[in-house]
């Protein structure tokens, strides 16, 4: 099938864990709120939009969140509740499609390629997002067109409370415009760099040479470009067929401070393991993955009997980064990777 003549559906939940909080306790509503650890070693896992005014940000150290927005109410997080919800709103989306991805928690993706219209899918879509909203009390937005990249670009661009259709033919006119932070994988220190050259937009980097941005940024130069192209074939891989559960983290700033990083794996080894057991599956092999500022990715991994321990995978990850951060040298992303998975 076609890139055209797919209908690709991108499913986000609006601040989920900040949402759920607020659905416990109503008085929390329009007031900043941070979801994370409380020590000043800790990091944020989520915030409000309120407190995101101020600057706040996940994955941000928690004393840095509370300089910028003193008045914040820190929450440590219920992981039982947003599991719960998790499942809850995974029920509702596989009631009405048979075929869905969960990219985490809190993000899906599904494939209605086989309905006959575009914009009948898109109807079909809205309503499934009011049933979502009806059912779970949670806001999710919603964005569709043609691949998986330009309809997460769209909910993204367009929540909290988002339905975007970018109709056939007009991903280019509405990737142009934006910034080039706006695409997937593209952090701070690479739009940093981008900018340096005159490249802020969109519309200007798919219109770099292919050569110099694989010179730039190696094999990731070739995404780069197709992604500013709003070419994206990556199919919606459907959930009980997942072979694998992953996250990543790229900082603002690269960072080269242990105590934080190490404290951002122990969140991320949660957040997998979370998915994991939400899966009912297991885990044999644990991947950690470091990212280098001069972009040069170093990965390792092990084999381990069959688990879903936050414990056991905690100590894994943490033996495997301590082996693998061996340079020293500034980091700007850190990935954890859980594969040969079993029901």
């Amino acid at each position: 099938m076609s890139g055209v003549d797919r209908n690709i559906i991108h499913l986000d939940l609006d601040a989920f864990f900040v949402a759920v909080e607020r659905k416990k306790q109503p008085k929390l509503k329009g007031r900043p709120l941070i979801v994370g650890g409380s020590s000043r070693r800790g990091v944020v896992a989520a915030c409000s939009y309120e407190a995101r005014h101020f600057g706040v940000h996940s994955a941000m150290p928690m004393y840095l969140a509370l300089q910028l927005c003193p008045d914040a109410t820190v929450i440590s997080g219920d992981m039982e509740a947003y599991s719960q919800h998790s499942h809850l709103i995974t029920d509702i989306i596989a009631d009405s499609s048979p075929s869905f991805e969960k990219a985490s928690i809190d993000e899906f993706y599904i494939d209605a390629s086989g309905m006959d219209k575009f914009f009948g899918a898109f109807k079909w879509a809205v309503e499934l997002r009011h049933k979502i909203i009806r059912e779970s009390q949670l806001p999710i937005s919603l964005g569709m067109s043609v691949n998986k990249l330009v309809s997460k670009v769209a909910t993204g661009e367009f929540k909290p409370n988002a339905e975007k259709l970018i109709p056939a033919g007009t991903e280019k006119d509405f990737l142009g415009p934006l910034a080039v932070e706006k695409i997937p994988m593209i952090g701070k220190q690479t739009s940093s760099f981008l900018y340096d050259m005159g490249v802020r937009t969109v519309s200007t980097l798919r219109e770099m040479p292919v050569k110099f941005l694989v010179s730039a940024f190696g094999k990731n130069g070739m995404s780069l470009w197709k992604k500013a192209q709003g070419i994206d074939d990556s199919p919606v891989v459907a959930y009980s067929e997942q072979k694998s559960i992953s996250t990543e983290c790229t900082f603002d700033e690269d960072t080269i401070d242990v105590k934080r990083l190490k404290s951002i794996l122990i969140a991320m080894v949660e957040k997998v393991a979370f998915q994991l057991r939400e899966q009912k599956k297991l885990t044999s092999c644990v991947t950690v993955k470091i990212r280098y500022a001069n972009f040069d990715t170093e990965t390792k991994q092990v084999h381990i009997p069959y688990t879903s321990s936050d414990h056991i995978l905690l100590r894994t990850v943490q033996e495997l980064f301590d082996k693998l951060y061996s340079r020293r040298m500034l980091i700007r992303l850190v990935g954890v990777r859980l594969s040969n998975l079993v029901q």
